[in-house]
């Protein structure tokens, strides 16, 4: 894996320290150790199966051996806290761009930070920071792709899918991770340059999951529904209330109709 990757990168510092093991706890896990030991931006930890892979609010993410993509990539952006959230929409996008360049499947982002197929979930994307002071010491992105997974078990199977079951043709690895890291690249300086999604919102817009749609914002105050219009410069998800008030979601579970069993 690590020596077919290395021959297929493009990139100038994204994958260029790859870290690769058959089997390891979280790649978030490992990238944090790394990156305190001073790892270089764009060092890819890359397991062959996860003994301990992990979502967003802990839950956890089937990782069986030789059928996805594990991969964490520690980034070192230099700009405000406040705007390390919109880090996980450009890797969304990045992850979108790079599916549909090696499998020719073309997925859509579910705000902020699955990719779905047919209604399905088919990556799961995590971003982790450390702060030191007012600053961000490092930042991992975790990506977890079902690339190969070739069925889920009853309970996931009407909610998970992988670019396998979509495509009905297997994909190599080592594609995959080249093509992430090269559209990670691409999307994060292009992040970096404006400070926020002001670049790529038109783009993401396009790719949204569930825009125009029904969608139920589960908060903290209570559960609300509404039409997703789509994203804003600062990677909030607007939403029109059924009174007509457009609303700037920053945080909260959003279902969307038809997809994850919300109908």
């Amino acid at each position: 894996m690590k020596e077919e990757l290395e021959r297929l990168l493009r990139t100038r510092w994204a994958g260029r320290r790859i870290v690769y093991e058959p089997r390891m706890g979280s790649t978030n896990d490992r990238a944090r150790e790394l990156a305190e030991q001073g790892a270089p931006e764009g060092t890819a930890v890359i397991a062959g199966a996860q003994d301990a892979g992990r979502g967003r609010q802990g839950r956890a993410w089937l990782s069986p051996p030789g059928t996805g993509l594990f991969m964490s990539v520690i980034l070192r952006p230099d700009i405000d806290p406040a705007r390390i959230p919109m880090i996980t929409l450009a890797a969304a996008l990045a992850v979108r761009e790079g599916i549909r360049d090696v499998s020719g499947l073309e997925p859509l982002i579910k705000w902020p930070n699955d990719i779905v197929s047919g209604g399905k979930k088919i990556c799961g994307i995590l971003t982790e920071a450390r702060m030191k002071g007012r600053t961000a010491a490092y930042v991992v992105t975790g990506i977890g792709i079902n690339v190969n997974v070739p069925g889920f078990p009853p309970e996931l199977s009407e909610i998970a899918s992988s670019i396998r079951l979509e495509t009905g043709k297997e994909v190599s690895l080592a594609e995959t991770a080249a093509a992430v890291c090269g559209r990670l690249e691409e999307m994060y300086e292009t992040f970096c340059r404006t400070g926020d999604m002001s670049a790529l919102k038109e783009t993401y817009n396009q790719l949204m999951a569930g825009r125009g749609c029904q969608v139920r914002i589960l908060a903290p105050e209570g559960a609300w529904e509404g039409e997703a219009l789509g994203i804003s410069a600062l990677g909030e998800l607007l939403v029109r209330r059924r009174d007509g008030q457009i609303e700037a979601v920053t945080s909260g579970e959003v279902s969307v109709r038809g997809m994850y069993g919300y109908i």
